[in-house]
This record gives C-alpha cells, structure tokens and sequence, in this order.
C-alpha cells in the first residue's frame, strides 16, 4: 500500500502508520482521499502484520477539515455518482460516512488511535467517532462549523454523541465556526484520552500502538469488538452477544502463554497515566 496519492502509509513493529497529506487543504477529504482510507481500512482487516493502527496527519497544523469543498469531485454538480444524491430523488443518497470510518467503513477491529496534530472540525468527526483511542497534541482544536454555513450539522453529530455527553455535542453542533474545544477540554468530557505536546505526539501514540501490537491479536480484537457491542447495542443485548465474543477471542495457545508470564512471577513494567 505504497501508491497513495493523499496518504503516506507504514509500518513497523506491527503498528500501521497512516498519515493524511493534503497539507495545502489542510487535509480536507477529496473522493481519491476518501477512497484511499477506505481501502486502508479494507486491505488491513487480512493484514496479519498489523495489529493496531495509527492515524494522523502531516505538519502540526491540522489534523483534518472534512470534505474538501473546493475540490470539483465534491464541491461542482457533475460529482462522481459514489457520493452524494443518486437518482431522482433524495431517498438513495451517499455519504463520505459510507467511506470514512474504521468501524462503519471498513469493519475493522483492529485499534486505531487516532493522533490529532491541529485542528480538528466537520467530517474529521467521520474518522475520529470511530477511532479507539485518542491522543491530541495541547494546541489541539475540535469543532464543527455546518450550522455557520448553512447546513445541517448530522451525521458528524450523531456519531460524535457515542464519545460525548449530549450537551457537548450540542454545543459544538450549534455553535458551529464561533467556537472551538481546546484539548484540555476535549479530555475533560472524554473524547481524547490523553494530551501531550506536540513534540511528543508522535512518541504517544507509538507508545500506546505498539504496547496494544505486541500483546495477542485475538484477544485484542475481541476486546474491541466487545466493546464497540457495548456502545451500539442494549446492555442486556450486548452481555448476550459477548457470550460468543468470548469464546471467539480466547486462544489456548495465547491463554497457556499468559498462564505461564503469571506464574513465572515476572511482572509486566507498567507506568501511570
């Protein structure tokens, strides 16, 4: 995966490194760019390799800015038919949400944690609402500016309200480009879980990726989808499907390993967050 026109693409020690580089538009999504992370998403469910992910983005002034509106791909009337209204009617319609997320888009369930380098607004809610983990460098800035410009504020709505208490959604929803979260915020009501400088952020999110890589890939996908259960399904609905995940997700390989690690006595290094 090293033919990308829109995204820079790695990995090492099991971790994927996927940074958007659209620089120029602040990393705003055109339909090559939106299909290109979505066939990231796609070739990285069969990449055994790969056992967490990590997305970013280039320089440290954004992190993404949504849907780029000046590209003729989105913006003109003759857009591509894979986004937007298809047919005569508004009833069959595509959205970059189709393309975007991990989770949505891709049925991932490997990790992803997400490294926000600068602003963050709009459709980066599409990348961001499905990532598992998130760490944003201090100078950090979430916000979504449809309501200023006249449109509905939806989808990136809906989604942002699986990480955030209804009220900070609203907000960020109605206040649209007069006002933006800082990190410092943004952690406080839980939608990022760690802040670090932004020198550092790149150290973070390797340090969090690879810890996530190296431990056994069953079990961590398992988890993940156990808990992305949790949050999309009834409590009562979600303990009954885990009955199977937890079947699925336990190796006895792996078990007989971990067994062992805890009967040797030799305890795992650990450091407080």
């Amino acid at each position: 995966m090293n033919d990308f026109k829109t995204l820079r693409y790695d990995e090492r020690g099991g971790v994927a490194w996927i940074t958007l580089n659209r620089p120029d538009v602040l990393h705003s999504f055109d339909t090559v760019m939106m299909h290109e992370i979505h066939r990231c998403w796609s070739d990285l469910r069969t990449n055994d390799d790969v056992n967490a992910v990590v997305l970013t983005a280039t320089g440290d002034t954004a992190f993404c800015t949504g849907v780029d509106r000046n590209a003729a791909a989105i913006g003109d009337a003759d857009r591509p038919r894979d986004l937007g209204q298809q047919g005569a009617t508004p009833l069959h319609f595509d959205d970059p949400g189709d393309w975007l997320p991990p989770k949505t888009a891709g049925r991932l369930w490997k990790p992803v944690i997400a490294a926000v380098n600068g602003m963050a607004c709009g459709g980066a809610f599409y990348l961001l609402a499905e990532a598992d983990i998130i760490i944003a460098a201090e100078h950090a800035t979430f916000f979504d500016p449809h309501t200023t410009y006249g449109m509905a504020a939806v989808f990136e709505s809906m989604m942002l309200l699986q990480r955030v208490p209804l009220g900070e959604a609203l907000r960020i929803s109605l206040m649209g480009a007069h006002e933006r979260m800082s990190a410092r915020r943004a952690h406080e009501i839980g939608l990022v879980q760690e802040v670090v400088p932004s020198d550092e952020l790149a150290e973070a999110a390797a340090r969090v990726a690879e810890v996530i890589a190296s431990q056994p890939a069953r079990a961590v996908q398992a988890t993940v989808r156990a808990i992305w259960y949790a949050q999309e399904l009834g409590y009562r609905q979600a303990l009954n499907v885990g009955k199977a995940v937890v079947q699925l997700g336990t190796d006895e390989k792996d078990l007989a390993d971990g067994q062992a690690l805890f009967a040797s006595g030799r305890r795992i290094p650990w450091r407080a967050r």
